[in-house]
C-alpha cells in the first residue's frame, strides 16, 4: 500500500485500486479497512498491501464507500457480493444501501418467498438483521437477510406455538407437549445449523415437570417469558434466563382468570410489567392483564365478562400496549380499533371503539384470518384478510395499506431489521416489504 497526500493504492486479486484514506474511514472502525488505521485515524499499515479477494466485488464496495450508492453489474452474483461484504465488514453498509430506514408509509413489495408445504403457517418472526423464521406445524424454516434458507428445525410432530429471536444466531421455540411423551416446552436453537442448544425446564415444588409452552416475549435484561400449561393444572407465566436457560420465576394463574392459555405476551419496559392477553376464540371471554414480577402482583386487569358482547364485531381479536399514551389498543374482526385507558381501573373500563378505521363492509372470506396488531416506531399496523393497514398520528389516522393479490389472507406479520414480513394462509407464501433507500443527491 502506498500513501501520498491521502491517496492509497491496493492490489486486489491482481488489479490496482486507488482511493483515499477519507473514503476508507467511511467503512467504520469495526471493518477490515478500519483496522488499517491507528487510534487517531492515521494509517498504520505497511506499503504494498495485497488482498487476495475478488476485484470486481471490491470495485462495487469501494464505490459504495465513496458515494453511498449501490450499483451491482449484471455479471456479479449478488450472493458473491454479500460474501465479500462480510469479509470486509461492510454488510451493514450493503443492507443500508439496499433498503432505507423503516417507514410504514413508504414500503414497497420487494419479494415473495414460496414454501414447500401447503398453507397453515403458524407464525412469522422478523430477525434483528433482516432475516426471518416461519413456523409451520412442527417445522420452522429459517432465512437469513438474503432470504437464503438455513437448515430446517424439525420438532418431530410437536406443534410449534411460537418462535422468537434471541439474536441473529439464536432462536427460541415454544411447543405443545405430546401426551405420554414428556416433551414440549421451550428450546434454544442455532439459527444457522438448526441444532438444539438447550431446553428450558420448568420446576414446581422442586420437581421438573413437562409442559406446553405458548406465547413468547423477551425483556432487555435477557429474560424470556412464556405462557405455560402443565399436566397438574400448573398454569401461568414462566420466566427464564435466556443466557443459561435457568428458570427464574413462575406466576401462577389465579382462579377465574386466564394466563396459561395466553395468545400474546408483551414486555413493557417503562412499566416494568408484562402484558398478558388471552383472546377469543381461544377462550369464550377476553382476559388482558399487566403482571409485576417484582412482587408477584397483577397490577391491572380487564375482561369483557359482564360487558355487552353479543355482537361478534366487538370480540377482541388482538391487543397491544401503547406505553406513551397509557393505553391498550385492541382490534375486532372487522378491523375496528378500540382503546382501553390504563390509567383507569381495568374492571370498570370499557373499550372506546373507533369505527373510522373500518375498511370493509362486505362478506367475510370463506377462511378469514383474525387481525393482528403491531406497533413500530410510532406507527400502528393492523392486518385484515389480505392487507395490512398503517395508522399514524395521535388520533391513529389510516395513512396507507399494503396489499398484494396472491397468497390469500394474512395469518401473521412481523416487523424487524427494517423489513415487514407478511405470512399468507393459503399458499404458504410470505411477502417481504422494504422502504426504498433515499435518493443520493
Amino acid at each position: 500500500m502506498g500513501l501520498s497526500n491521502d491517496r492509497i493504492k491496493f492490489n486486489v486479486g491482481g488489479r490496482i485500486f486507488e482511493t483515499t484514506a477519507t473514503t476508507l474511514a467511511n467503512a467504520g472502525r469495526g471493518s477490515f479497512f478500519g483496522a488499517l488505521f491507528d487510534e487517531n485515524w492515521n494509517l498504520s499499515q505497511p506499503d504494498d498491501l495485497f488482498i487476495d479477494r475478488n476485484p470486481d466485488c471490491f470495485a462495487v464496495l469501494l464505490d459504495l464507500l465513496r458515494t453511498g450508492d449501490l450499483n451491482i453489474p449484471p455479471n456479479i452474483p449478488e450472493r458473491l457480493l454479500h460474501k465479500e461484504a462480510m469479509f470486509y465488514g461492510l454488510i451493514d453498509h450493503l443492507r443500508t444501501a439496499k433498503w432505507g430506514p423503516f417507514d410504514g408509509n413508504r414500503l414497497h413489495l420487494s419479494r415473495s418467498v414460496t414454501g414447500i408445504a401447503p398453507g397453515d403457517g403458524t407464525a412469522i418472526r422478523a430477525g434483528p438483521d433482516g432475516g426471518c423464521c416461519v413456523a409451520h406445524g412442527s417445522v420452522v424454516h429459517v432465512f437469513d437477510w438474503m432470504l437464503e434458507e438455513h437448515p430446517t428445525i424439525n420438532l418431530d410432530y410437536q406443534r410449534v406455538n411460537d418462535v422468537g429471536w434471541i439474536d441473529s444466531g439464536n432462536i427460541v421455540l415454544s411447543a405443545c407437549e405430546r401426551l405420554g411423551r414428556g416433551d414440549g416446552g421451550m428450546g434454544l436453537f442455532s439459527s444457522s445449523s438448526g441444532e438444539l442448544r438447550y431446553k428450558f425446564q420448568v420446576s414446581h415444588d422442586n420437581q421438573i415437570k413437562s409442559y406446553s409452552a405458548g406465547a413468547l416475549s423477551f425483556s432487555p435484561d435477557s429474560k424470556i417469558f412464556t405462557s405455560c400449561k402443565g399436566r397438574s393444572n400448573e398454569y401461568g407465566i414462566g420466566v427464564w434466563d435466556q443466557i443459561n436457560g435457568k428458570q427464574l420465576d413462575f406466576f401462577y394463574e389465579s382462579p377465574g382468570w386466564s394466563l396459561g392459555d395466553a395468545d400474546k405476551l408483551q414486555w413493557l419496559s417503562g412499566k416494568n410489567c408484562l402484558l398478558v392477553a388471552t383472546l377469543f376464540p381461544r377462550k369464550d371471554n377476553c382476559y388482558i392483564s399487566l403482571l409485576d414480577f417484582r412482587d408477584k402482583n397483577m397490577v391491572w386487569s380487564w375482561s369483557d365478562i359482564g360487558f355487552l358482547t353479543t355482537a361478534e364485531e366487538k370480540r377482541v381479536r388482538d391487543a397491544i400496549a401503547m406505553e406513551e399514551s397509557n393505553s391498550i389498543c385492541v382490534v375486532n374482526e372487522f378491523e375496528d380499533l378500540g382503546f382501553i385507558d390504563l390509567r383507569m381501573d381495568g374492571g370498570g373500563s370499557s373499550v372506546r371503539w373507533s369505527s373510522r378505521s373500518r375498511l370493509m363492509k362486505s362478506k367475510m372470506p370463506d377462511e378469514p384470518c383474525y387481525p393482528k396488531l403491531a406497533l413500530h416506531e410510532g406507527q400502528l399496523f393492523s392486518s385484515m384478510n389480505d392487507s395490512i393497514s398503517v395508522f399514524c398520528g395521535s388520533d391513529w389516522v389510516l395513512t396507507s395499506r399494503l396489499k398484494r393479490s396472491y397468497g390469500g389472507s394474512i395469518c401473521d406479520f412481523s416487523i424487524g431489521g427494517d423489513r415487514l414480513f407478511a405470512l399468507h394462509s393459503e399458499e404458504n407464501v410470505f411477502d417481504v416489504w422494504e422502504t426504498l433507500p433515499p435518493p443520493i443527491i
